[in-house]
């Protein structure tokens, strides 16, 4: 390996569950402490414990992560809540810790359920109600008048006879309470459209057809409702994968920049060209006026390639090119061991033998001599 090299790289599991964590935990890029366990117990080779440790990070990361996803339910029913007006009571949102045992945080999130599932049908029931006052509401006379049951009504129904007031207001409620409480406004507005039907429906069998419409509309509102649900849970899912990678890639460069500028390395670019595919950083030393090392860190992939300033114009040039690649060649194997400690594997899979082929020019240095001999030639020709 001189000149070039390429190498896959992988994550450790213990390193991608810790940065998981530590997102959610709101923290930097530093290993949790089971991921550390884990990682020395892997250096250590005690395969026994390295699986005890990445077991409970597993846990801990994933009842972590079912906290978060209760905590956001809440949020979401405290919209919801305060945009009805209801007085519906909900669970306090959890302070997430590193420390509180996935014991504790499983249990919290069982009794958060069936503490939201309330509180959604208490909801529901607020809106059934709603919907119901304002349709009986408006023509309550007219409601009595019409719909309500003679006194001298046959017991068996009849689906001509007129509708009782009190079922159809009964049943309409039970009817109105399936429907979800985060439904949207055009939803809603479409189930309360037909509901109003049964202000002019003067049979029972007339109710009857209007509830049963009431029934599907609501079936399609919430099928909207859950699909809605389910698009933002998928929007959520790919913000959380989006930024896991974010995360490991800035893990890796941070962990390669840090290598080499134990091994006497500076180390420029990294953060500052990361994008979502990796970064790109320059490796120099300052016995290195000729040379650097241009490295190119992708999302399973390290790339480098030693380079030269100005071109190579003696025996010497080339000795010193031999020198500076042998030298490279065991900074990167120094480098690889460090990072297998920081649990980054890297497989390499090409790589050049010092002397192999000519050491490349910078494109930097080209259009850099390029604009110097310019400047030279106008001031010949001033001259």
């Amino acid at each position: 390996m001189s000149s070039g090299v390429e190498a896959d790289i992988a994550l450790d599991a213990a390193v991608v569950l810790s940065l998981g964590m530590n997102r959610v935990l709101g923290r930097g890029a530093g290993l949790a402490g089971r991921g550390a366990e884990a990682l020395a117990a892997l250096a250590e080779g005690r395969a026994e414990a390295r699986a005890a440790a990445l077991a409970e990070v597993e846990t801990q990361e994933r009842a972590l992560r079912e906290a978060v996803e209760r905590n956001a339910r809440i949020a979401a029913l405290a919209g919801t809540r305060d945009r009805l007006g209801a007085a519906a009571e909900l669970p306090a949102p959890l302070e997430l810790d590193e420390e509180r045992p996935a014991a504790d945080l499983t249990a919290w999130c069982a009794a958060t359920d069936r503490a939201l599932d309330e509180a959604e049908r208490e909801l529901s029931g607020h809106v059934a109600a709603e919907v119901t006052a304002q349709i009986f509401a408006a023509s309550a006379e007219r409601l009595e008048a019409d719909l309500g049951r003679p006194e001298h009504a046959a017991e068996q129904p009849d689906p001509a006879a007129p509708a009782d007031s009190g079922d159809v207001r009964r049943t309409l409620g039970r009817v109105l309470a399936r429907l979800l409480p985060d439904a949207g406004p055009a939803e809603r507005a479409a189930v309360a459209e037909a509901a109003r039907l049964l202000a002019s429906a003067a049979t029972a069998a007339e109710a009857e057809g209007v509830l049963q419409e009431v029934r599907l509309r609501i079936q399609d509102a919430n099928r909207r409702t859950r699909e809605l649900r389910e698009a933002q849970r998928r929007r959520a899912a790919e913000a959380d994968a989006a930024a896991q990678a974010a995360a490991e890639r800035r893990y890796v460069l941070d962990s390669i920049t840090a290598a080499f500028e134990d091994l006497g390395y500076e180390v420029e670019g990294g953060f500052e060209t990361l994008t979502a595919s990796g970064g790109t950083m320059v490796l120099t030393r300052g016995a290195w006026p000729d040379h650097s090392v241009r490295m190119r860190v992708d999302e399973a992939q390290v790339r480098a390639s030693m380079t030269r300033e100005r071109p190579a114009e003696s025996e010497d040039d080339r000795r010193v090119d031999a020198e500076r690649e042998a030298e490279w060649c065991a900074a990167f194997e120094a480098a690889r061991a460090r990072l297998a400690e920081a649990g980054i594997r890297s497989d390499v899979g090409w790589r050049l033998d010092p002397g192999v082929r000519e050491l490349p020019v910078t494109a930097e240095s080209r259009h850099t001599r390029g604009r110097a001999e310019r400047r030279e030639r106008r001031r010949s020709h001033d001259q």
